[in-house]
């Protein structure tokens, strides 16, 4: 039986994760910030002693894009020192890795989808701390595949889709950037790709280097917005109106690329995973969580 040894078990890709391998059999030891300080050398080479993984997953990340930027600091140990230090005790003990990186590792300015041969420019201490988790990766270990991705949401966690359906809830009108693109990418279809890698690295049949994986399709915030109280609409009866703005309208402290689109074709020919498209895992999303909410506010028949 493959054994995966997981790191950042406590977030939202992690939990899918971690209920996806729960599901295929999958020996899984996942750990947490909690569990295990990932910047430290000693107790990194501890974890993987003890799991003896045949694949390990980094799924651990500092992703408060805005936060990041008054904390450069915490933000590289965790995204750029981390992963690097990772690499080498893999390397150690001939460990295959799979680390998750972002689409934020581009400036956005690509006019249509950026594919992994295209230049990085980060525009934020969040991109430029990921962007050196990846070379901090390649120099310390040969045996590791970068997975990027992007817009990532889905039941775990908090993301995206969840405050939109909760201030769908709150409010009569949301309103949404409309001028920056991307690709939403549901934990469940990003699970699948991960596991799919760790499986051909542990069976000696993954090509290691730096791919894409994103959901198929491609929309605006606006356009995601808009079918998450679409989806919503269906379970509460709520009109909300999601009203399309640009990004100078709602600024913030760090920059988004414009466009963050990924093709994932590499992917797909390499591992044979292609994600659903985006709309449909949108809906199949907010109505498992809509439906888990309907579920704990309906009365309990007494015995």
């Amino acid at each position: 039986m493959m054994r995966i040894l997981l790191f950042g078990a406590a977030g939202q890709l992690g939990r899918e994760v971690t209920a996806l391998a729960a599901e295929r059999g999958i020996e899984l030891t996942g750990l947490d910030h909690k569990a295990l300080d990932i910047s430290d050398p000693v107790a990194v080479a501890r974890a993987i002693e003890a799991a003896r993984p045949d694949a390990l997953i980094n799924a651990a990340a500092y992703t408060a894009v805005d936060k990041a930027e008054s904390e450069p600091e915490i933000a590289g140990r965790i995204n750029a020192f981390a992963p690097g230090l990772i690499a080498e005790r893999c390397a150690r003990y001939r460990t295959p890795l799979i680390h998750v990186s972002t689409d934020y590792v581009f400036d956005g300015t690509k006019k249509g989808a950026y594919v992994e041969a295209d230049p990085i420019a980060p525009i934020g201490v969040y991109g430029r701390t990921k962007a050196a988790g990846e070379a901090a990766v390649r120099a310390a270990h040969e045996r590791h595949v970068i997975v990027r991705t992007s817009w990532v949401y889905g039941v775990y966690g908090n993301n995206f889709l969840k405050t939109m359906l909760r201030l769908a809830g709150e409010r009569d009108l949301l309103k949404v950037v409309s001028d920056q693109r991307g690709c939403p990418t549901a934990t469940r279809d990003l699970a699948t790709a991960v596991l799919k890698v760790a499986e051909a690295a542990a069976g000696g049949d993954a090509r290691w280097g730096t791919y894409h994986f994103a959901g198929r399709g491609a929309t605006s915030w606006h356009g995601f917005a808009s079918a998450i109280v679409a989806a919503a609409a269906a379970h509460t009866g709520r009109n909300v109106e999601v009203a399309p703005i640009t990004t100078a309208e709602y600024p913030t402290p760090a920059r988004r690329p414009k466009n963050s689109e990924l093709a994932s074709d590499l992917f797909e020919r390499t591992f044979g995973v292609r994600a659903a498209a985006w709309e449909t895992r949108v809906k199949e999303v907010v109505d498992a969580l809509l439906a888990e909410t309907a579920k704990a506010q309906s009365p309990v028949e007494a015995s």
